[in-house]
């Protein structure tokens, strides 16, 4: 049986305590190994690169009246997508709300959980900044404060 290798366990824990990651990251935790022991910070990467575009393509489709809620729908289930490949948890949430918002016609509800979703998106890209740099940032500081500095 493989040894799971998660970079800081008691950060993991909080972060899929408070709800902003699920199983499938620690799924992507067990791919990596000593050939690819950068495997997970290069896949939310990736991830973040394809959602800031997408973020991006969003805001533009809202600032167009009418809303075309058929295209919006598209680049929320991109979004979506790429959020549950690597476990965010909260943002996939929002997405699947702005995604019922889109098939009902609301607009006002489009724009409002989109407002959520970035908020969700900004604060998980946070907190896994923090996640990736704590073996670095261990040698400053114990754990509890990095906890402290993250929550």
């Amino acid at each position: 049986m493989k040894k799971l290798r998660i970079a800081n366990p008691e950060l993991y824990m909080r972060l899929h305590a408070h709800g902003y990651l699920d199983e499938q990251f620690v799924q992507l935790e067990e791919l990596q190994d000593d050939a690819n022991p950068n495997f997970v910070e290069e896949v939310v990467t990736l991830y973040y690169r394809d959602s800031a575009r997408l973020i991006l393509n969003v805001e533009q489709a809202l600032e167009r009246k009418p809303f075309d809620f058929n295209k919006l729908d598209g680049y929320m289930h991109q979004f979506k997508g790429s959020s549950s490949s690597i476990g965010a948890k909260k943002v996939k949430a929002e997405s699947t709300l702005f995604r019922e918002y889109c098939k009902s016609g609301n607009g006002e509800g489009c724009m409002r959980t989109f407002q959520q979703l970035k908020k969700e998106y900004a604060t998980l890209r946070k907190k896994l900044e923090a996640y990736f740099q704590v073996p670095i940032i261990f040698q400053f500081f114990s754990l509890s404060t990095l906890l402290n500095m993250c929550f």
